[in-house]
């Protein structure tokens, strides 16, 4: 599914996928080789982008200036690239439709996103996808749930997308003054769950926990069925340790490294790991939520989380939020289906949840 799609008739050797986060830019370029992605160069800049959110007139060449550099920096030679805009802001919803000709089914969609997109269509890019699902596979999931209405007619599931048309104008404008070819832009969900999982046709909940935001997004047959936000990151959590304990984020961070989710998961469990785990609570609350949401609709019981982004590695939080939420969380692995030299197995391994969704995108013209 692509938001912005563009065509080029001159061979690729190489793609590169670029993930402007809110609190750095992450690059990565894989090349296919017998069908396999094959890494060729990776990179990261630590600089807090906030594309979608900062609208100083400045910010779009300077975002771009540095992302020129990393690309430089890092020997980056496709100048082809597939971006991804942040899941909180863009719209997404499930809508069902009586099956349609192409040219009908356009028509019907432009029409139900009125009703479904919080914001005036003519201000929107849409996009949609038709999700491919056997009827027997619905009967087995939810056997007692009543057919969908439409008069006996098939229905057909759509999954709609909606970005705001200036965002998608300034990721391109960002790409062309930095001098690449901006070949595809869609949503970091997709992204996600190529790189972490694949073709694994069961129900995965990908938690994102990135610099100042939390994004959920539940997986099914490869396809983002459930997408959440939530205004919690890795910064809040630095933040709140800074403001109670009176000393400065530098030394905050190295507490909240030090110590992690391990204290709190003790019984008598107090001081900076209670402390986290407050500040965590949200999204934890946030992740029960989604998980009661979708299988609330009678689906098939998620049984994994896969936790990816720069606080993945917040020591204990797997077997944190596997006690919290009564079901098993992974730190995810972008690279399993990726080749690269056995020698950078240590350096990916450490960066890898901070490059899952670069990964998925160079992964997009490849898998």
């Amino acid at each position: 599914m692509s938001i912005l799609s563009g065509m080029f008739k001159n061979k690729v050797s190489s793609y590169l996928g670029v993930d402007l986060g809110t609190g750095s830019i992450k690059v990565a370029e894989l090349e296919n080789v017998g069908g396999r992605a094959r890494l060729v160069t990776y990179g990261l800049a630590e600089v807090e982008t906030n594309v979608s959110r900062d609208d100083a007139k400045g910010s779009v060449e300077e975002i771009a200036a540095i992302f020129k550099q990393l690309l430089d920096k890092a020997h980056v030679r496709s100048r082809v690239a597939v971006a991804a805009l942040p899941n909180f802001s863009v719209f997404s919803s499930v809508i069902s439709l009586p099956e349609l000709g192409p040219k009908e089914l356009a028509e019907a969609i432009q029409w139900e996103a009125k009703k479904f997109v919080p914001m005036p269509i003519e201000n929107v890019v849409l996009d949609w996808k038709v999700i491919d699902q056997k009827p027997e596979e619905k009967k087995e999931k939810n056997p007692e749930a009543a057919p969908p209405p439409g008069d006996g007619k098939k229905m057909a599931r759509i999954l709609l997308t909606a970005a705001p048309k200036h965002l998608v104008e300034r990721y391109v404008n960002i790409f062309k003054l930095a001098g690449v070819s901006l070949l595809s832009l869609e949503t970091e969900s997709f992204a996600l769950g190529r790189s972490l999982v694949g073709n694994d046709p069961s129900p995965i909940l990908i938690a994102d926990v990135g610099s100042l935001t939390t994004d959920l997004t539940v997986i099914e047959g490869g396809v983002p069925l459930l997408s959440r936000s939530i205004d919690v990151g890795g910064k809040t959590v630095t933040r709140a340790i800074a403001a109670s304990m009176g000393i400065d984020e530098a030394r905050a961070e190295q507490f909240k490294r030090d110590v992690g989710m391990g204290a709190a998961l003790e019984p008598s469990g107090d001081g900076v790991g209670q402390m986290i785990a407050t500040s965590f609570a949200a999204v934890v609350n946030e992740m029960k939520y989604s998980l009661g949401l979708y299988q609330g609709q009678g689906r098939t019981k998620i049984e994994k989380i896969l936790i990816t982004g720069g606080s993945a590695f917040l020591p204990s939080l797997p077997e944190f939020l596997t006690q919290s939420l009564g079901v098993k969380a992974y730190i995810a692995n972008p690279w399993a289906r990726v080749s690269y030299p056995k020698d950078l197995s240590e350096t990916l391994d450490q960066l890898g949840p901070r490059m899952a969704t670069a990964v998925g995108l160079a992964m997009r013209e490849i898998v």
